[in-house]
């Protein structure tokens, strides 16, 4: 069960736990109402956070009334009953944030005809919804193509929590990018089941260095801070997502595949307050927008490596380089 209780009016949210019975916020502001659901913390740091800041961004930008429910943990059961709960206050437009909301928001679409929803990173549809897909696979394919061009070793790593479509197309296209730039290069690829455990992504990340990978991309929320001690104990660099890590951590992060996730939410906001709400469609956001996706490099990566990212980059936003999105291959396990 999930609890919480909290009242709020126009400049307000809602912020409801992950373990109680879901209470109705209460929209009694003009303007539009946005309720928001988040399956994490929007302090992670990543991706849930990012989603946060584009809530946040339609607050203030669009003059919306907000709302959101936090810390759900990413079960089908628990994530249509927090949907559930958030289109029971009759807000104007209800945003899941992850593609993990999938079916949940299908089937609470469905029970609320009147109500628009939408999915970030999503890929699913309906009469009253739709999904904003900001394309992180792009940039992890950068972030793969550098991998392979400056790794020491020959070896490299990938490293992410729940498996996901967003995440799964991820990091396929983080190996399709190591092999295009070096195909003898290897590449260690682990869904270790959570996006948030610092000691489990410690131990995989310690894991990945003993076998020799220097380099580590890592799609993690929370957790990702295990994965930096561990490549600053183990003398490895990094590569991290949905924020520029070059500027939080530069002794470790050599680049980030930035994905700003929070620019679909936004987007999705900006459309129904402006009546353009994509009903039935998915929107992706790409290179094309490079406000919301780039690799980001530091100032250590030879310019003749960067030169090859940018001509890369330039050749996916127009359209002319089609990214892979699947891939299938021998995982590297969770250490005992």
């Amino acid at each position: 069960m999930m609890t919480a209780s909290l009242t709020f009016n126009r400049r307000a949210f809602l912020v409801l736990g992950a373990a109680a019975a879901l209470p109705r916020p209460a929209f009694a502001a003009p303007g539009k109402q946005i309720a928001a659901l988040f399956a994490g913390k929007v302090d992670d740091g990543g991706f849930m956070q990012a989603g946060y800041d584009g809530l946040k961004l339609a607050e203030a930008r669009l003059g919306a009334t907000i709302a959101f429910t936090q810390g759900i943990a990413p079960k089908p059961e628990d994530l249509t009953e927090a949907l559930r709960a958030l289109a029971k206050a009759k807000p104007d437009l209800v945003i899941a944030h992850g593609g993990q909301n999938n079916a949940a928001a299908k089937a609470v679409a469905a029970e609320f005809p009147d109500i628009r929803f939408a999915v970030t990173q999503g890929n699913v549809t309906g009469p009253n919804l739709a999904s904003y897909e900001v394309l992180q696979e792009q940039s992890a394919f950068l972030a793969g193509m550098l991998a392979a061009l400056t790794t020491k070793t020959g070896v490299v790593g990938h490293m992410s929590g729940i498996r996901v479509t967003p995440g799964l197309k991820g990091r396929a296209a983080y190996v399709h990018g190591v092999m295009h730039a070096n195909p003898t290069v290897k590449v260690l690829t682990n869904f270790s089941g959570n996006q948030d455990d610092n000691p489990l992504s410690k131990k995989v990340a310690a894991a990945m260095i003993a076998e020799k990978a220097d380099i580590i991309f890592t799609m993690l929320n929370a957790g990702r801070t295990g994965a930096v001690e561990a490549c600053r104990e183990g003398g490895a660099k990094q590569i991290g997502n949905v924020r520029d890590w070059t500027i939080v951590a530069p002794e470790i992060f050599v680049a980030s595949a930035f994905a700003d996730s929070g620019q679909a939410l936004f987007n999705a906001a900006q459309d129904f307050v402006e009546e353009r709400f994509a009903v039935g469609q998915v929107r992706q956001i790409g290179l094309e927008t490079p406000e919301a996706v780039r690799l980001t490099m530091a100032g250590t990566v030879p310019a003749n490596v960067k030169g090859r990212i940018e001509t890369m980059a330039a050749e996916i936003a127009a359209g002319s380089f089609k990214v892979p999105a699947e891939w299938e291959g021998v995982e590297f396990a969770n250490p005992a």
